[in-house]
């Protein structure tokens, strides 16, 4: 997406050939204009193919997903990185590393919002190592859910993300592709 890229250039940040900040329009301050204009064309791309629910990981892909439930009129679930300290008897749950942070986390997904009868569209903002979107696929199938398909804001095109996800079957979908970036320098595919 021409309009995605062309933000990045402008306003993201290479720290490094690993980091990318977009702090300003994704992940800390939201351009809901160009983030609805993101979900319209995940909606568009995944369109008429049985898709249930929209499922995101918190926290920076909330807004894409979000706009893309609403555009396609069906809800959106977030999977939690913290377990409730209430309502934690009635949930799936995995272990994920977090390859910006360097951690593990728990990742939750409440038995009563998705079941055997899902066909699911993940949306994330990042593509990397795949790791997050691979947690989130094991908490799906824990749930007896399909997986429709992957949408991503950005994909580090140069990390083996695509290529884990696609060897599993899935479809990816990424919206601006970076084939290699360093500090202050950012290249697409």
């Amino acid at each position: 997406m021409k309009l995605l890229e062309e933000r990045i250039l402008k306003d993201g940040r290479a720290v490094n050939e690993d980091i990318l900040r977009v702090d300003t329009f994704i992940n800390h301050q939201v351009d809901p204009e160009l983030m609805s204009k993101c979900a319209k064309d995940f909606a568009s791309h995944f369109r008429g193919k049985g898709i249930t629910k929209v499922v995101t990981i918190e926290s920076s892909g909330i807004s894409p997903a979000l706009l893309t439930a609403c555009d396609m009129g069906i809800p959106l679930v977030i999977l939690k990185k913290q377990p409730s300290k209430v309502l934690n008897d009635n949930l799936y749950q995995t272990m994920v590393t977090s390859f910006t942070k360097g951690t593990n986390y728990e990742l939750t997904l409440s038995k009563d919002v998705i079941g055997e009868n899902d066909h699911v569209l993940i949306i994330d903002d990042f593509l990397a190592n795949g790791e997050a979107v691979t947690a989130a696929v094991r908490l799906l199938r824990m749930a007896h859910a399909t997986v429709a398909g992957v949408g991503v804001l950005i994909e580090k095109a140069f990390q083996p993300g695509r290529e884990k996800l696609t060897d599993a079957g899935f479809e990816v979908y990424a919206l601006a592709r970076i084939g290699s970036m360093s500090r202050d320098r950012i290249e697409f595919i």
